[in-house]
C-alpha cells in the first residue's frame, strides 16, 4: 500500500502528494495524461461497469497510489480505472474519502487534486443524495446547479479566493440537458454527517432553496475550482429526505436504490464522455 503516514503526510503538501500520484498513475497506467475524471459515489459500481463496457481497462487498488487510503463508507470501491473513450483519456475513481471519516480534509479532495495534476480539465462529481423537491422519485438522475456548503469547512488553507459563482458548469450541464431533455437540477446541500438529517434540518434547508442533501461532493467541487478544473455535479435520488415520506432512512436502501439505477447513469456517462 503507497499511502504515507499521518506524520509523513503531513510533512509533504497535499499539491506535492497529488504529484506524486499522478506520476505513479502514468507509471501504473502506461498514459502520461487523463483528459476527463469521474468521481463515482455509494452504489455506482454497475455505472462504472457500463461507463468501461467494451474498452481496454487498467484497474488497481486506489490506496495503490501515494495520499490514498481505502474508502471506509460500505457501497465505495476505493478502486480506480483508466481507459480511453472517444478518443478521450478517462479516469474512473470508484469511491471517495469522506470528511465524516475524521482525516484531514485535504485527504477528501486529494483524488479530484490528483485527477487535476494528471491534466483532467474536466471531473464530473456522482453522489447518491436524499430528495427534498416536492416530484423528485428514487433512481432520478439530478444535476447540481450550486451548492450550500452547511459545514462551513473549505478543504483550502490560505489566501486562495476561488470564484464559486458557475462552480458547477453551464456548459455542461446544458449538455447533459441535451441529452436527456427534462433532467432536472437543483441546489445540493452537503451536511457533515455521518448521521443522516432530521425533519427539522431538511425544512430548513428546503427554505434555504435547497433541492438535494448528502455528506459529499462540495469539497470536491472547491479543490476542482481552485485547480481550474471544469466541473459537473449529479446526484442520483436514493432516498427521500427526513421528514418527506415519514419513513426512517436506512443506508442498505440507499446502496440498492443506487445500484439499480446506477447502470443508466453509466450510459449518461458514456454518453457525456463521448459528447465532451
Amino acid at each position: 500500500m503507497a499511502d504515507l503516514s499521518q506524520a509523513e503526510s503531513a510533512e509533504t503538501p497535499p499539491a506535492v502528494l497529488a504529484e506524486q500520484a499522478a506520476s505513479a498513475l502514468a507509471q501504473r497506467t502506461g498514459r502520461d495524461a487523463h483528459d476527463v475524471a469521474v468521481v463515482l459515489g455509494s452504489g455506482w459500481r454497475p455505472a462504472a461497469d457500463v461507463l468501461c463496457e467494451g474498452r481496454e481497462v487498467t484497474e488497481f487498488p486506489m490506496a495503490d497510489l501515494p495520499g490514498f487510503l481505502p474508502p471506509t463508507a460500505e457501497g465505495h470501491g476505493g478502486t480506480v480505472r483508466s481507459f480511453e473513450l472517444a478518443g478521450r483519456r478517462v479516469l474512473v475513481l470508484l469511491g471517495r474519502t469522506h470528511g465524516y471519516e475524521g482525516h484531514p480534509l485535504w485527504r477528501t479532495v486529494h483524488a479530484v487534486r490528483t485527477a487535476a495534476a494528471a491534466g483532467a480539465g474536466t471531473v464530473v462529481l456522482t453522489n447518491a443524495a436524499g430528495g427534498l423537491t416536492e416530484g423528485m422519485s428514487v433512481g432520478e438522475p439530478v444535476l447540481i446547479s450550486d451548492h450550500l456548503n452547511m459545514t462551513m469547512r473549505s478543504p483550502l488553507v490560505g489566501a486562495d479566493f476561488v470564484n464559486m459563482v458557475d462552480a458547477y458548469s453551464p456548459r455542461l450541464r446544458q449538455l447533459v440537458a441535451g441529452l436527456r431533455p427534462g433532467i432536472r437540477e437543483a441546489v445540493y446541500a452537503m451536511m457533515p454527517g455521518p448521521q443522516y438529517e432530521t425533519p427539522a434540518e431538511i425544512a430548513m434547508l428546503g427554505t434555504l432553496g435547497a433541492g438535494l442533501v448528502g455528506m459529499s461532493t462540495v469539497y470536491e467541487t472547491i479543490a476542482a475550482r481552485a485547480a481550474g478544473m471544469e466541473v459537473l455535479g449529479i446526484s442520483l435520488v436514493t432516498n427521500l429526505a427526513a421528514g418527506v415520506t415519514g419513513e426512517p432512512l436506512d443506508h442498505e436502501e440507499v446502496l440498492a436504490a443506487g445500484q439499480a439505477s446506477a447502470g443508466e447513469m453509466g450510459t449518461l456517462l458514456r454518453e457525456l464522455v463521448g459528447a465532451l
